[in-house]
């Protein structure tokens, strides 16, 4: 069975966003090998308003050859979009209802891990209806203060296991967890 990976960078005091949205703080480490990760994946799933900003993003022409590589990975996996808006889009299948049904026929199906991109209420909601498998958090050496914090309006407690942490040259530390 397919596993749903939410995969994120995070600040030190928890944030998934700047109060504006920004993340410019996020740092990509070519030690990091985030390519690996891309392969082992054939699915994400965003929200709306993630898939609206990201979901088709094309890098500028001037971007360095692997940043375009990385879109290139990413727009060739399969895209569904969690939304209220039910619309028809040529590369993502919409779903507005009964997402816990949906997802676990999606994980059923023959192929590679899912990738969690969000946003954040996605996140929420997917934490909240237990469907994350696994949490890859990436934590960033930056305290922004405020912002979009990752875990909120939890409906309940969630235990977890750590099962792997890496670090990386930028002071970056993945952790890696399965609920218990």
């Amino acid at each position: 069975m397919k596993k749903v990976i939410l995969n994120l960078a995070a600040t030190l005091d928890g944030f998934i966003e700047g109060p504006n949205g920004e993340i410019d703080w996020c740092i990509m480490d070519d030690d990091m090998n985030f390519d690996a990760f891309l392969d082992s994946i054939d699915t994400i799933f965003y929200g709306r308003i993630s898939y609206d900003a990201w979901g088709n993003f094309q890098a500028d022409e001037n971007a360095d050859p692997a940043e375009k590589e990385i879109w290139k990975s990413i727009h060739s996996k399969n895209k569904f979009v969690f939304s209220s808006q039910n619309r028809n889009d040529e590369k993502a299948v919409f779903i507005s209802s009964d997402i816990a049904r949906k997802v676990t026929e999606i994980k059923n199906q023959e192929g590679k891990d899912i990738w969690l991109y969000g946003g954040a209420s996605l996140i929420k909601t997917f934490i909240n209806l237990n469907l994350v498998d696994v949490y890859k958090i990436s934590v960033h050496p930056v305290a922004l203060g405020s912002g979009k914090p990752l875990f909120e309006n939890l409906s309940e407690r969630i235990g977890l296991k750590l099962i792997d942490t890496r670090v990386f040259k930028s002071g970056v530390v993945e952790l890696t967890y399965q609920p218990e």
